[in-house]
C-alpha cells in the first residue's frame, strides 16, 4: 500500500546532506509531520508515532513486517486528518541493529523519510539501575529523534544509509577476514593437540603435510592413535576448504580490478590508485575503499572519527589526561591502519610522514613508538583519502609505475 499524498521520490522531501547527519537541517513542522520511531527486535516492532492534532502519544506494537508498518503509517495519518491537520512529511528512525538498513532502504523508496540512528549517540539516564522496557526505549529514541529533527547538533547522531551495492562491495573482504581466522583457528588447534602429544615442529599449512601425518610419532615414540588421526585428516579437509574460498575470493577481486575500464571513477579506480602505493597490497586497499574511502566523509576529521583513532580526553578542572583511542569507529580501519602504519614506515622511509615519525621517537623508548604510530595511522588515513578523492599524492610517497 503506498502513501499518494507523498512524494515518490524521497529526494523530493526535505532530507539533509548525506555527509552532515548530526542534525537535521529541514525545517520541522509539528503540525504537519508525522514522527515515528521503531524499536525493533527479532520478533516484534514496537512501533511509537506523535501526531500533529492528536494529544496521546500512539504505540502499536507489530510483527515484524514493512507492508503491516506501511499500513499502520497510513492509518495514523488518516487519523491526524480527522483531528484537522494534512500530514505533509512522514519521518520515521529506529535504531541501528541486526536488520541493517533495509528497511530505511526501503521506506525511502516509498517517499518516506528514514533514519537509522547510532545506539551510542542516544543519551541515557545514568542512574546505577534504570528501567529497561521497549516502551521506555521508544521514548528514549522519541526525545532524541525530536531534539535532532529541531536542529540541535549532536543531540544524537545518524547513520549514514548505504545503497545495496556498497553494502555489497563489503562481503568479499569480510568474508576472507574470518576465512582467514578460521584458518589460523583450525592451524592452532592441530598445533595444541600435536603438543598435548610431545610432538612439536610439525606445520599442518604445508603442501604436504596430511601425507605425513601417518609418519608422526608421540613423545614415546608411537604412531598418533587413531581418533586422534581421524580428527586431523578431517581439521585437514577443513583446512584446504578455507584456503582453497580464500584463494577463490582473491582471484575474483584481481579479475574484477583487471577487468574494470581504465577510465572507470568508483571503487575499482580507488583500489588501483591506493594500491599503487609502495607497501599497500591490494587486499589493504580493497578494505579501506570499501571500508571508509568511498564513503562520503565530510572532513579530515570526519575521516580519523570514523576510523576510531581519534583520542579521549579526560578533563574535570585542573585536571587534565588522555584516556587512549576512542574505538567508537570502525574497527577493521583502524586495526588495518595500525598494521600498515608500520609497514608503511619500513617501504617509505623517505616520506615526510615516516620523517616526521623518525623526528619525535628519537628517544628510542618502546613505549614512545607505540603511542606515536597511532598518529601516524591516523594522518596515513587522511593522505590516503585525501589521494583517493582528490588525487593528492602524498609528500615523498613512492608509487608503482603505471606499467
Amino acid at each position: 500500500m503506498a502513501l499518494s499524498a507523498l512524494p515518490t521520490n524521497p529526494m523530493e522531501s526535505p532530507m539533509p546532506q548525506s555527509n552532515d547527519l548530526s542534525r537535521s537541517v529541514a525545517t520541522l513542522n509539528q503540525d504537519s509531520t508525522l514522527v515515528v520511531v521503531i524499536e525493533m527486535s527479532q520478533s516484534s516492532w514496537l512501533v511509537a508515532g506523535m501526531l500533529p492534532g492528536v494529544e496521546r502519544h500512539h504505540l502499536k506494537k507489530l510483527a515484524p513486517d514493512e507492508d503491516g508498518l506501511l499500513r499502520l503509517l497510513h492509518r495514523w495519518r488518516e487519523e491526524a486528518a480527522q483531528a484537522e491537520r494534512e500530514i505533509e512529511r512522514i519521518v520515521v528512525a529506529f535504531e541501528a541493529g541486526r536488520d541493517g538498513f533495509w528497511l530505511a532502504r526501503w521506506l525511502r523508496s516509498r517517499g518516506i523519510e528514514a533514519y537509522v540512528m547510532h545506539p551510542s549517540s542516544v543519551a541515557v539516564s545514568r542512574e546505577h539501575r534504570r528501567a529497561k522496557t521497549d516502551r521506555l526505549d521508544t521514548e528514549l529514541l522519541m526525545r532524541a529523534f525530536l531534539g535532532w529533527l529541531r536542529g540541535e547538533k549532536r543531540h544524537c547522531s545518524m547513520a549514514a544509509i548505504p545503497t545495496i551495492e556498497e553494502e555489497d562491495a563489503k562481503r568479499p573482504n569480510r568474508e576472507r577476514e574470518k576465512l582467514v581466522c578460521d584458518r589460523t583457528r583450525i592451524v592452532n588447534r592441530m598445533k595444541a593437540a600435536l603438543a598435548r602429544l610431545g610432538i612439536r615442529g610439525f606445520n599442518p599449512t604445508l603442501r604436504k603435510a596430511e601425507e605425513k601425518l601417518a609418519a608422526l610419532r608421540t613423545a614415546e615414540g608411537s604412531p598418533l592413535p587413531e581418533n586422534t588421526q581421524a580428527e586431523f585428516r578431517r581439521d585437514m579437509a577443513r583446512l584446504r576448504l578455507v584456503r582453497e574460498q580464500i584463494k577463490a575470493i582473491e582471484q575474483e577481486r584481481l579479475r574484477k580490478l583487471e577487468t574494470a575500464s581504465a577510465v572507470e571513477k568508483g571503487p575499482h579506480a580507488m583500489v588501483r590508485l591506493i594500491s599503487s602505493v609502495i607497501g599497500v597490497g591490494v587486499e589493504t586497499a580493497d578494505m579501506l575503499v570499501n571500508e571508509i574511502l568511498s564513503r562520503r566523509l565530510r572532513d579530515r576529521k570526519a575521516v580519523a572519527r570514523y576510523a576510531g583513532l581519534t583520542g579521549s580526553p579526560d578533563e574535570s578542572g585542573a585536571r587534565r589526561r588522555e584516556r587512549g583511542l576512542a574505538r567508537a569507529g570502525n574497527a577493521r580501519v583502524r586495526r588495518g591502519m595500525i598494521q600498515l602504519a608500520w609497514r608503511f614506515l619500513r617501504f617509505q622511509k623517505d616520506s615526510a610522514l615516516a620523517q616526521w615519525f623518525r623526528k619525535r621517537t628519537e628517544d628510542g623508548r618502546g613505549g614512545t613508538r607505540k603511542t606515536m604510530i597511532v598518529a601516524v595511522a591516523r594522518r596515513l588515513l587522511i593522505a590516503l583519502w585525501r589521494m583517493a578523492t582528490m588525487g593528492e599524492i602524498p609528500q615523498g610517497v613512492a608509487v608503482r609505475s603505471a606499467g
